[in-house]
């Protein structure tokens, strides 16, 4: 018997099957692109997105009809929606977080309710990244496809409902909507009717772990499923994160280290506090029933790789593929050993927390006739790793001190990089066996819907394991504490410039 997890990003899918006693049997990924039709749109094509899983379900379960796919579970990104219509049909592209639509209406949203009462409800402030505001600016510009639409689902709940499920999303990203009472676990009348949105047209709510349907038989055949496979609700991808990565205590954190980054502590009461309302911190219910958690996260981590290696990087690329090698790891490798001689404030698609400034740009500062590719690529990642200090700084301030970081995702397949984060934060920074954190997380939600595991506690012990723990270098830490304060007088001072 066996248990498939799916991770839906921005940038491509992944999907893992494992046995009942963790071990990977499979795993595939498979890319897309984004869009944008105009300056400050990005989009993403929900079709492109159904195509790619339906591929990497192929390909992890073909040759495993021994080990009979048992339940299914799904992760993703959130904020972003799929508006469809009675048939299941999509209507369109869908705007992600980063898109800068919405801004106007989530304004509106906020004058009319205050910060205050939209704190206590969805549990953060009215920010454009969030999809109310998206589905209010579709509902004005574009009121055809408002008309038509049925059902507005995240997109774990759309590829779960493309694969047989009820329109339903769980309690994690329901709160990426800003439609969502956090502590009530039930759609806000309170939002809902500001925003002049019909709460018909979202799923129903549940709680992670919850069993939503019986896969499609046409599906099935096509995929190489057994027909009776269940399908259980997933959720929002950086809590799916933090429960496979055994993130279940305090003290604790995962740090999902893909397209964007993401600190994901979890903790067993909700945190409504002004000193996390003034940083953007959001209080979230976490995929373990009875728990919350909040993020810290960037707009940008891998995804500024992936815009020097497509930007500067032909070269590194061709070699790489000479050599057999992946390209990003070249790209960590070559990078300078010591620390650079410029520092990077990566807001290239805008700031996140603790800013939450849309509008707000990168900067490579200190440049010289000497600067070198491999300066800018070692500034680059400490600029990211910069960004993150910022955010664990600052969710200290707001009680939530972090003493392990536990690394996830594309970038913490990288020694190099891992030991330079682990210094310049001054905390440990430990991998797992199984580095894809999210499809883990789901593969728990999932083993235990269906009995596999007796709980969630137990299969966190039996799932999540350690493999290596990069302690800080005292005197590396030190000196990055004083780029450290450098580093945060950067966003101050480009926003002065660019406001003036």
């Amino acid at each position: 018997m066996a248990l498939l997890g799916i991770d839906i990003g921005t940038s491509g899918c992944k999907a893992t099957l494992a046995d009942t006693d963790g071990r990977v049997l499979g795993q595939a990924y498979q890319e897309y692109p984004l869009f944008s039709a105009q300056p400050g749109w990005q989009e993403i094509d929900p079709e492109r997105v159904w195509l790619a899983v339906r591929t990497v379900i192929s390909q992890v379960v073909a040759g495993q009809q021994h080990n009979p796919v048992r339940a299914i579970s799904v992760s993703s990104f959130g904020e972003a929606v799929v508006a469809i219509d009675g048939g299941g049909q999509t209507l369109g592209p869908s705007m992600i977080y980063i898109d800068s639509r919405g801004r106007e209406e989530a304004a509106e949203i906020k004058a009319l309710l205050g910060d205050d009462q939209i704190l206590a409800i969805p549990g953060t402030p009215a920010e454009p990244m969030y999809s109310l505001g998206k589905i209010c600016w579709l509902k004005k510009h574009r009121p055809e496809i408002y008309e038509k639409t049925w059902k507005f689902l995240l997109f774990a709940d759309f590829i779960l409902y493309r694969l047989g499920a009820a329109p339903a999303t769980d309690y994690s990203l329901a709160a990426r909507t800003l439609a969502f009472d956090i502590r009530q676990k039930d759609w806000s009348d309170v939002m809902l009717a500001a925003a002049e949105i019909d709460r018909a047209k979202f799923g129903e709510p549940v709680q992670a772990g919850t069993p939503v349907g019986t896969i499609r038989p046409g599906i099935a055949l096509e995929l190489g499923l057994p027909m009776d496979v269940m399908l259980v609700a997933g959720g929002h991808d950086q809590p799916c994160a933090a429960l496979g990565a055994g993130v279940i205590r305090p003290g604790l954190a995962v740090d999902g280290m893909g397209t964007t980054e993401c600190i994901t502590p979890a903790f067993a009461e909700p945190i409504l506090s002004k000193a996390m309302a003034d940083n953007y911190f959001a209080c979230v219910p976490h995929v373990i029933a009875g728990h919350y958690v909040t993020y810290a996260f960037t707009f940008t981590s891998g995804s500024i790789l992936k815009w020097y290696r497509d930007s500067f990087g032909a070269a590194l690329r061709a070699e790489a593929d000479q050599l057999g090698v992946n390209v990003y790891d070249l790209l960590i490798d070559r990078a300078r050993s010591a620390p650079s001689s410029v520092l990077v404030l990566p807001h290239f698609a805008g700031a996140a927390t603790p800013y939450m400034d849309t509008a707000a740009t990168g900067a490579i500062v200190g440049l010289t006739i000497d600067t070198r590719p491999e300066d800018i690529v070692k500034g680059l990642l400490e600029g990211i790793t910069f960004e993150i200090m910022l955010n664990t700084e600052r969710l200290a301030t707001a009680g939530v001190p972090i003493r392990e970081i536990l690394a996830v995702g594309g970038l913490s397949r990288s020694a190099s990089y891992l030991q330079l984060k682990a210094s310049m934060m001054g905390k440990p920074v430990t991998t797992l066996e199984v580095a894809e954190a999210g499809t883990l997380g789901v593969i728990i939600l999932a083993g235990t819907a269906c009995g596999v595991f007796g709980s969630i506690d137990q299969a966190v012990r039996q799932l999540v394991r350690r493999r290596q723990t990069f302690q800080p270098d005292p005197a590396l830490h030190d000196f990055y504490q004083e780029r450290f304060a450098q580093y945060k007088k950067l966003y101050p001072a480009l926003r002065a410039i660019r406001t003036t």
